[in-house]
C-alpha cells in the first residue's frame, strides 16, 4: 500500500523502515531534513514539505500515519486538514489522550476525512519483534488499511480493532499505566535485594533465575536483568524518572469513574517524587528500564 509516515522519531523511523522493507510504498515527512535523508537510504521516498506528500499521492486520497508527540497533534492535524483531499485517512499512532481523540475524530470527519487512533507499543524493538497496536475509529477505514497493521505486527506483534474513536488510545493508555505498576514492583524488589539482609547479592543472577519458569518471567524482568548485568550499581544514572502523560490521564479517568487504582497511583507518585529529588536505587532502575525498552534519555532534564 502507499502510505506517508509523518514524524521520524524513535518509533516513526522504525515504522517507516518496516513498511518499506515489506514492499509498501512509503513516503516520509519530518520537521527536520536529516531523518528524511536517513529513511531514503532504506528505500522510502522523501517529502520535505507536506505538499510533497500530496504530489506523491498524485492529489488522490491520502493515508498518513502521524507519529508525533501528543502536544503537537492538534497543530499537525490542522495543517494536514488544510491540504488533504476529502476521503483521506489519518492515523494518530502516538500516545494521545483518548478524550481528545474523540473530539479530533469529529473535527476530521467534519472536513470529510477519517481519523483512526492506533496506540502503538513495542518501543525501539518493534521493527525487529513486531509492534503491538490497539486501533479505534471507523471500522471500514481500518479494514481498508489492514495490510499496514499486518506488516507492522510481523513477526511476533499483534493488532486488534477495539471499536469507536478513542478506544484504541484508551486501551493503550491503560497498557502504559499497567506498565508503570509492573516496572515499579520490579524496581522495588531489586532495591530490596540490593539493600536488604544479604549484602553483595548478584542481582542479575537473581533476574536470570526468575526468567526461567518463575511467575515473574517477563520482558521487563529480562530488561532489568540486562541493565543490572551491564551496570550492577547503576552508576551514572541520576534516578529521575519522567512521566509522559498516559498514567496521569488514566488516574483522572479512574477518579471520574470512581475506580480506585492504588498500585498505579503509587507508581505515578514515585515518578513525581523522583523529579522533586527523592531518588534511590529503585528509581535508577526505572530510568534504566525506560532507556532499555523505549530509548528514552536515561537522565532526563530536571526542572528548575
Amino acid at each position: 500500500m502507499r502510505i506517508a509516515v509523518a514524524g521520524l522519531g524513535r518509533m516513526g523511523m522504525q515504522i517507516a523502515r518496516k513498511l518499506t522493507e515489506d514492499g509498501h510504498e512509503v513516503i516520509v515527512h519530518n520537521r527536520s531534513k536529516e531523518p528524511i535523508d536517513e529513511a531514503v537510504k532504506f528505500g522510502a521516498k522523501p517529502a520535505y514539505e507536506k505538499t510533497d506528500v500530496l504530489q506523491a499521492f498524485a492529489n488522490e486520497k491520502l493515508i498518513v500515519w502521524l507519529m508525533v508527540p501528543a502536544n503537537v497533534v492538534d497543530d499537525q492535524l490542522d495543517e494536514w486538514l488544510g491540504l488533504i483531499p476529502k476521503g483521506s485517512i489519518l492515523i494518530d499512532g502516538g500516545n494521545s489522550d483518548f478524550r481528545l481523540t474523540k473530539k479530533r475524530s469529529e473535527l476530521v470527519a467534519s472536513k470529510g476525512s477519517i481519523l483512526l487512533d492506533c496506540g502503538t507499543s513495542g518501543g525501539i524493538w518493534g521493527q525487529k519483534n513486531g509492534f503491538s497496536m490497539m486501533v479505534g475509529g471507523n471500522q471500514a477505514a481500518f479494514a481498508a488499511i489492514e495490510p499496514i497493521f499486518q506488516t507492522l505486527a510481523k513477526p511476533a506483534g499483534a493488532y486488534r480493532y477495539f471499536g469507536v474513536s478513542g478506544s484504541g488510545h484508551f486501551v493503550k493508555m491503560v497498557h502504559n499505566s499497567i506498565e508503570y505498576g509492573m516496572m515499579e514492583s520490579l524496581a522495588e524488589g531489586y532495591r530490596l535485594l540490593k539493600e536488604g539482609a544479604y549484602k553483595n547479592l548478584d542481582l542479575a543472577a537473581a533476574g536470570e533465575v526468575w526468567q526461567h519458569g518463575s511467575v515473574v518471567t517477563s520482558w521487563l524482568n529480562e530488561l532489568s536483568r540486562q541493565a543490572l548485568a551491564q551496570n550492577p550499581n547503576l552508576e551514572g544514572i541520576n534516578g529521575v524518572v519522567a512521566e509522559s502523560g498516559e498514567t496521569r490521564w488514566t488516574l483522572e479517568t479512574a477518579k471520574e469513574l470512581g475506580i480506585p487504582l492504588p498500585a498505579i497511583q503509587a507508581s505515578f507518585e514515585v515518578r513525581l517524587a523522583s523529579q522533586a529529588g527523592e531518588i534511590n536505587f529503585a528509581t535508577k532502575l526505572l530510568a534504566a528500564l525506560r532507556a532499555k525498552f523505549g530509548g528514552h534519555k536515561i537522565n532526563p532534564p530536571q526542572a528548575d
